[in-house]
């Protein structure tokens, strides 16, 4: 971490500033936010939605809630509210907390140890959305029309409070129909029948956004299985029907709030993915499977032919989405002033997409969220557009930061894994090809190396078989040779 320029530690007077919080669901409100008030709203107060049946889907382990979900049917049509923890109500602009958040950017997840971007007093307990307890949140609330489009949305303040703290496994093996409902769920009252349909509006909004041209990809990541403090493997995180929803609902969000922001004549941070420079190496891809993309970059044509690939050859989906991943280029943060045309998002064919919905774990949601609070109170933006534009900046930098740092664990704990394997040949597809070298990821256990190969000898896509020649777990060093 302190190599890769993060502050690992918080500062004393970040330290001072949580102890001087009480406990309890009062602190957001002693702090600036609120007391909830009867059914009626305005652009100072928060609604009381304490009643609906908000749950919080994420991962097994995950303590820092940014976000709950709950469906409503409203004359005929199906309306999804997202509430995002209201994070600035505990956290204000500048404050010795807020200064560490902007100065590391975001949470760093890695297998030896979690780099919480807020102290974890705040980040699983204060501004978490946990189980069972009122929180200030920011609601979206969007009604969706026939076509699985969200026709209209609204942004404002409300009091929540979280009946199910679910999980992907369980849920998504519900929905799938593999098992029953989990236990947490089938105890709340119209929990499963509000989730049924809250799939269904999933599945129309995922439907409409791949009419107009989004990507279907299914990657594998890696998960460290731990026996005690000993790495035993290195297992695959596959995705579930449960993943799926809350991924379509945050896009959804996300895009509502971006929008939100430029009808009040705010500049807001957005994210993009640009249009693939390494489109002629896709356009490969295709070739080799029968396909003839079209010469320049095509979002529709892209679809087609990975939902074909995903039928034909199912096993070997997530080898070829990897490698689209890969050639599509990372996303990255620009600024936006009203009424300015800004790229599409390629991947999932947006135009408005900002960063809104995990302000415990990322800078950028949490700075979203201020501006988000000013419009509603109409207050001048607390970020003029050049701070947004260095905050943006350091976003970026800081996010390759921490993919490098949690590459590098992840890479740690699987040396620790691989050092038993030395010699044994893998299957494996490449990953990354440039004048530094070009690296591959095997199978089982699902880890990613450096190849030693001379440059351009392989391109990112290529299936072939490397032998397990070095490790150095210290390092997080990886090194296979082709066979």
């Amino acid at each position: 971490m302190i190599e890769r320029g993060f502050e690992p530690d918080y500062s004393p007077a970040a330290e001072a500033q949580v102890r001087e919080l009480s406990d309890g669901p009062a602190t957001a409100y002693a702090q600036g936010a609120t007391a909830p008030k009867e059914a009626g709203h305005d652009t100072s107060g928060r609604r009381d939605l304490r009643h609906l049946l908000w749950c919080s889907i994420d991962n097994d382990d995950s303590r820092d809630l940014d976000q709950l979900s709950v469906a409503e049917s409203r004359n005929g049509a199906t309306a999804i509210l997202v509430a995002i923890a209201d994070v600035d109500a505990l956290v204000p602009c500048d404050s010795p907390v807020d200064r560490h958040a902007q100065a590391n950017t975001t949470s760093v997840y890695t297998p030896a140890e979690i780099f919480p971007m807020l102290p974890e007093r705040l980040s699983t307990d204060l501004t978490s959305l946990n189980e069972g307890e009122d929180r200030p949140a920011i609601v979206v609330d969007m009604t969706m029309n026939g076509n699985g489009d969200v026709a209209s949305a609204e942004v404002y303040l409300a009091t929540v409070r979280n009946r199910a703290k679910l999980a992907y496994p369980s849920v998504g093996a519900w929905l799938e129909g593999h098992a029953p409902a989990p236990s947490k769920l089938a105890a709340v009252n119209g929990l499963e029948d509000n989730l049924r349909i809250q799939d269904a509006a999933a599945v129309a909004l995922k439907e409409s956004r791949h009419r107009r041209g989004a990507l279907t990809l299914d990657t594998i990541e890696g998960r460290a299985v731990f026996d005690g403090d000993n790495v035993r493997d290195v297992t695959a995180n596959g995705r579930t029907r449960a993943s799926d929803v809350i991924e379509d609902f945050m896009i959804a969000a996300n895009t509502s709030t971006a929008k939100f922001l430029e009808a009040r004549g705010f500049s807001s941070l957005r994210r993009i993915v640009r249009m693939p420079e390494r489109w002629p190496r896709i356009v490969s891809l295709a070739a080799e499977t029968g396909t003839q993309l079209p010469p320049a970059p095509d979002g529709r044509a892209l679809e087609q032919w990975l939902l074909a690939q995903r039928s034909r050859d199912p096993d070997r989906f997530a080898d070829l989405s990897l490698s689209v991943v890969k050639l599509l280029g990372r996303g990255e943060y620009v600024v936006e002033e009203p009424n300015e045309p800004t790229p599409d998002h390629f991947g999932l064919a947006v135009d408005d997409y900002g960063h809104s919905t995990a302000p415990n774990r990322r800078f950028a949601d949490l700075v979203t969220q201020r501006l988000i609070k000013a419009a509603l109170m109409r207050r001048d933006p607390p970020y003029t557009h050049e701070a947004l534009g260095a905050i943006a900046a350091r976003c970026m930098d800081r996010e390759d930061a921490a993919n490098r740092v949690e590459r590098q664990v992840r890479k740690a704990a699987a040396a620790l894994v691989l050092q038993r394997r030395m010699g044994e040949v893998f299957d494996a597809i490449v990953t990354g090809s440039s004048p530094k070298g070009t690296w591959v990821r095997v199978k089982h256990p699902i880890v990613e190396g450096k190849l030693d190969v001379r440059p351009n000898a392989v391109q990112v896509g290529d299936q072939l078989r490397v032998r397990l020649t070095r490790v150095d777990p210290p390092k997080g060093f990886i090194d296979f040779a082709r066979v």
